[in-house]
C-alpha cells in the first residue's frame, strides 16, 4: 500500500462540489469515485449505502464529516479512498450533521484499513490543515496537500 494519502487517491477519485440531493446520492458520488479509480465495483457503492441504512449513520464521524465505508467484501479490488466535497450541506441524520466532506473508504481483507484511517485521523485532527483541504480548488491541489501533510506528520 501506498506510503501516504495522496497514493491511494488519485485524481478519479476526487469529486469538489458535488450536488446530491440526499445522503444516498452523497454516498454514491463517493462510491462512483472509488469505482472510478479502480478500487471498488458498483456493487461496493451499494454495500455503504446499506451499512448506514442498517446500522445507521455512524458514518459521520466529526461534524460536517462522513466516512462512507463497507467492510471488505468481493466488491474491493484495493484499497482506496475517494473525496467529496458537497456546495450543499447534506443532513444524514446525525448530532454531527450537516455533512459537507464525504470520504469513501474501501479496504480489503489484507490490509485492513487501520493504517489508511490513521493517517487520515491525524489530518482530519488538525483543523489548519483540513481548512487547507477544503479550500482546495482542484484534484491536483488537493492531492499535493495530502502528500504535503502525510510526509509531516511521521
Amino acid at each position: 500500500m501506498g506510503d501516504n494519502l495522496a497514493d491511494m487517491l488519485p485524481e478519479e477519485a476526487i469529486t469538489l462540489g458535488a450536488r446530491p440531493s440526499d445522503w444516498r446520492e452523497a454516498i454514491t458520488v463517493a462510491g462512483d469515485a472509488l469505482t472510478a479509480s479502480g478500487a471498488t465495483t458498483d456493487e461496493y457503492t451499494r454495500e455503504m449505502i446499506a451499512a448506514v441504512e442498517e446500522l445507521g449513520p455512524y458514518i459521520v464521524i466529526a461534524p460536517g464529516l462522513a466516512l462512507a465505508h463497507s467492510r471488505p467484501s468481493p466488491s474491493v479490488l484495493r484499497a482506496g479512498l475517494s473525496w467529496v466535497t458537497l456546495s450543499e450541506p447534506i443532513e444524514f441524520g446525525s448530532p454531527n450533521d450537516p455533512v459537507t466532506l464525504v470520504i469513501g473508504l474501501a479496504a480489503t481483507e489484507q490490509d485492513g484499513h487501520l493504517e489508511v484511517m490513521s493517517s487520515l485521523a491525524g489530518i482530519l485532527a488538525d483543523e489548519d490543515q483540513m481548512t487547507q483541504l477544503e479550500d482546495a480548488d482542484s484534484p491536483a491541489r488537493l492531492r499535493e496537500l495530502l502528500t504535503r501533510f502525510s510526509a509531516s506528520g511521521d
